[in-house]
């Protein structure tokens, strides 16, 4: 599901670039970060209260866990709504703050607005990405992301490819597929349904609600210390590089949204199992779930550093092919930043692990070192010394700093959880 979602985020950057102009593929990748913070709540909710939701069913409270579920789910759509309200408001501001202007800024102003509107079904679908495992119909989550990422691919041919809309057009493509995303499941888990789970009748619980906000706290803190830290680069691009910069890291984050989501959704898949035997006090299963995960995230790695190292020079072709400068910016940039595939799936398995164990604490210490506090630190430092390569060199500088302390944590806690 994440690595769909992902791909069908990439399309709306391949549309754009080739058809609607370096300067609107500029725009879109400066004002994504916003939108994903405003996004970033389906996470907190989704893998927070599905690791509680899990806990709940491995204790046999299954009338417990579908009222955990159906709160969560009604008081996400709630905020979605007052988010995209708020993001209205300040969407023109905070662009021109970061320092966009002229048409860039009108460009990402246009584009936001829109996908704004969607902002309450794209919260919905982050969120039953997680809840459709925790529910035990993963097939099924997989089919709905699989639809919604082909509304998107097919609209962005029939509105930009062909009848010329540009950004308009992408935005619009994005926001209905991410409606298909969010509404489908929606609709599913109103309706008599074959899963464990079922939206019904629920009641305020302050004491639940707040242990899978903070369960769910790392993921929150990720996504929005990602999109805080993308602003900085491009901040730190526009100074180093110009707008030529922020393009090629935009190429960069629209194929690491693709590689990371192996890593993402490997980590959201087996969480559920995780709460569950947890829950179960099953302490073997635990150990074996710990050992298998860190082989197959150290094959992925290898796997993704080799593929991204391979392919720099085409995938950067393929977005910014008809600009020479661009695109031999970009293939030094793909090449250097391909490196922090080798360490980036561990810190973000770990802090899965801790979330799923409900330690929300070390769950949100390692997000928020990873994802904030190394890689601002180093997107400050290194251009002093490297210039523009050393903006690319910080990615991967925070990722080997980020395994050095998700390990450390493992270690710490091997013997209160026995795994």
């Amino acid at each position: 599901m994440m690595v769909f979602t992902s791909i069908y985020g990439v399309v709306d950057g391949f549309f754009v670039s080739n058809f609607a102009g370096k300067v609107p593929f500029t725009a879109i990748n400066f004002i994504m970060p916003f939108l994903m913070i405003l996004g970033s709540l389906g996470f907190m909710f989704g893998t927070g209260g599905g690791a509680l939701i899990a806990k709940t069913l491995g204790e046999g409270k299954a009338d417990r866990a579908r009222r955990i579920f159906s709160l969560i789910v009604y008081l996400s759509a709630a905020c979605g709504i007052v988010l995209a309200l708020l993001g209205q408001v300040f969407l023109r501001p905070i662009a021109a703050a970061l320092g966009a202007e002229g048409q860039m800024l009108r460009d990402s102003v246009t584009y936001g607005r829109i996908i704004l509107i969607s902002i309450p079904a794209y919260i919905l679908q982050y969120e039953f990405q997680c809840l459709f495992a925790v529910a035990e119909k993963p097939k099924l989550g997989l089919n709905v992301t699989i639809a919604a990422g082909c509304t998107n691919i097919v609209l962005d041919g029939i509105f930009v490819a062909v009848f010329g809309w540009g950004l308009e057009g992408a935005a619009a493509a994005t926001a209905i597929s991410e409606c298909v995303g969010g509404v489908v499941p929606l609709i599913y888990f109103v309706r008599p349904n074959g899963s464990l789970l079922r939206l019904g009748k629920t009641r305020f619980d302050g004491r639940a609600l707040g242990k899978a906000c903070v369960n769910g706290s790392s993921e929150l803190m990720s996504n929005i210390s990602t999109s805080i830290v993308s602003m900085l680069y491009n901040v730190q691009l526009l100074k180093y590089a110009g707008e030529d910069g922020v393009a090629a890291y935009g190429v960069l984050m629209y194929v690491s949204f693709v590689f990371m989501a192996i890593f993402i959704g490997y980590s959201m898949g087996t969480a559920p199992i995780i709460g569950y035997h947890y829950g179960a006090a099953n302490h073997g299963e635990l150990k074996g779930l710990l050992r298998k995960s860190l082989l197959v995230v150290g094959v992925f790695a290898v796997a993704m550093f080799a593929a991204a190292y391979a392919s720099a020079r085409p995938l950067s072709h393929v977005f910014v092919g008809y600009d020479e400068g661009l695109l031999k910016l970009t293939f030094q940039a793909f090449s250097i930043f391909s490196f922090s595939f080798f360490f980036s799936g561990y810190a973000i398995y770990g802090s899965s692990f801790f979330t799923a164990l409900n330690n929300g604490l070390i769950s949100t210490a390692i997000s928020f070192l990873r994802t904030l506090v190394f890689q601002i630190a180093a997107v400050l430092i290194f251009p002093m010394v490297w210039g523009v390569d050393g903006i690319w060199l910080s990615c991967v500088a925070a990722e080997m700093m980020a395994v050095a302390v998700t390990a450390l944590f493992l270690k710490i806690k091997q013997k209160e959880y026995r795994y």
